[in-house]
């Protein structure tokens, strides 16, 4: 049967160094990385022993009366909420509850009249701890255990190592070209100590033409005297200010002549901006005055027109005895306080001609019709005339 590891435990010296090393190098986030090192501690375990226990931060001397009473003071205000008590009194949540509990025992050995001496809150021989992570760390034995000596070793090996992968391989790269560029050296020294100036040099042998008489190209490179600038060739940088150069002469040049920019810049033609011209109107003010008065004295005429025609219906009604539908009429218009004005539209005076409809004479001025003419004295006219119809047909049904 495989042996079962359970991860927990009473912590020990050795894994609170390695805890706090760890958290020095990885930082109090990664607690899974942190708790690979640690093979008898999980990651939640680990960072509840930072917390509780191995933080600088934390306070750990011995309790005030003023700590006391602010404790029992919250305690009674927030039961069961540690976490939020802790951070006003400055200690942890675990701290917190075991002082709260500590009190409460002494307060009730001080009732019953027991000993004050026993602590019955400490564990008893063979019980386990609920909570290691808030006790202070075991001492090592002087024989470790292999899984700790291994783990201890592991440990060591992975916290030496501040570089990366990356880092670690430049580096190496770094050092095997030194390696090369010493034995390189050596052999150079060695090779001109032995009176070999050219190592592996191979003289030709004798050809079957003669090269005494062979001319020279003086224009061929000098390899004695050659160097690596001279192969590579110039340079961008050489080049960009070679640039420079040829075109401040050459802007220098220009000012000197005195050459027009324009002329510099192109054949392009200079564009003249022309003004804003906006249209004449087509309607005057005074135009647009008529059309409002005009409109307004037709829907006059119109609701006086439709409310003599009701008149008239009404009066002119059978008895009801007869039965049947009753009188048509015209509904007036009763959605607000005042008659809704259809609005007028603006005549075109362009496309305005002299022979139009009834309605449109009505409506739209004529473009040949003086302002305050024609269709102004029609609409009075009608007006006139519906009053005398009503008048005429009031004095009818009074003599009837």
């Amino acid at each position: 049967m495989p042996r079962i590891m359970i991860k927990g435990g009473v912590w020990r010296n050795t894994e609170d160094e390695i805890l706090k090393a760890a958290v020095m190098k990885y930082g109090k986030n990664q607690w899974s990385r942190i708790a690979s090192l640690l093979h008898r501690k999980s990651a939640k375990q680990c960072k509840a022993r930072w917390y509780e226990w191995l933080d600088p931060s934390i306070k750990k001397t011995e309790w005030s009366r003023e700590e006391d009473e602010k404790l029992l003071h919250l305690a009674k205000l927030m039961p069961t909420q540690w976490r939020t008590i802790a951070p006003i009194i400055g200690r942890t949540a675990a701290q917190c509850l075991e002082r709260y509990e500590y009190l409460l025992d002494q307060a009730q050995k001080k009732e019953e009249g027991d000993d004050m001496g026993d602590d019955p809150r400490k564990l008893k021989p063979g019980e386990i701890d609920p909570n290691p992570e808030t006790k202070p760390a075991r001492p090592d034995p002087k024989d470790m255990d292999e899984d700790e000596l291994e783990m201890l070793s592991e440990a060591r090996a992975r916290l030496a190592n501040t570089q990366g992968k990356k880092a670690k391989r430049k580096a190496r790269e770094k050092q095997l070209e030194e390696a090369r560029r010493l034995a390189a050296l050596q052999k150079r020294r060695e090779l001109s100590a032995a009176g070999i100036s050219i190592p592996f040099e191979k003289k030709p042998a004798s050809g079957f033409y003669d090269t005494s008489e062979e001319v020279v190209d003086p224009m061929a490179p000098d390899f004695s005297r050659l160097r690596q600038q001279h192969l590579d060739g110039e340079l961008h940088s050489e080049k960009e200010e070679r640039d420079r150069r040829k075109d401040k002469q050459k802007l220098k040049q220009r000012k000197e002549n005195d050459v027009p920019q324009a002329m510099l810049q192109g054949d392009q033609p200079a564009r003249k901006r022309s003004k804003l011209v906006l249209p004449e109107p087509q309607v005057t003010d005074q135009e647009l005055q008529q059309v409002v008065k005009l409109g307004r004295a037709s829907e006059v005429a119109r609701e006086v027109l439709m409310e003599a025609q009701n008149v008239m219906a009404l009066t002119h009604v059978d008895t009801p005895l007869k039965g049947g539908l009753n009188t048509p009429l015209h509904e007036p218009d009763f959605s607000g306080a005042l008659p809704n004005s259809q609005a007028v539209a603006t005549p075109n005076t362009v496309l305005a001609t002299p022979f139009r409809s009834s309605r449109s004479e009505v409506s739209t001025p004529s473009s040949f019709a003086t302002p305050g003419q024609g269709q102004g004295q029609t609409g009075l006219l009608k007006i006139d005339l519906v009053l005398e119809i009503l008048q005429q047909n009031i004095g009818n049904n009074r003599n009837s």
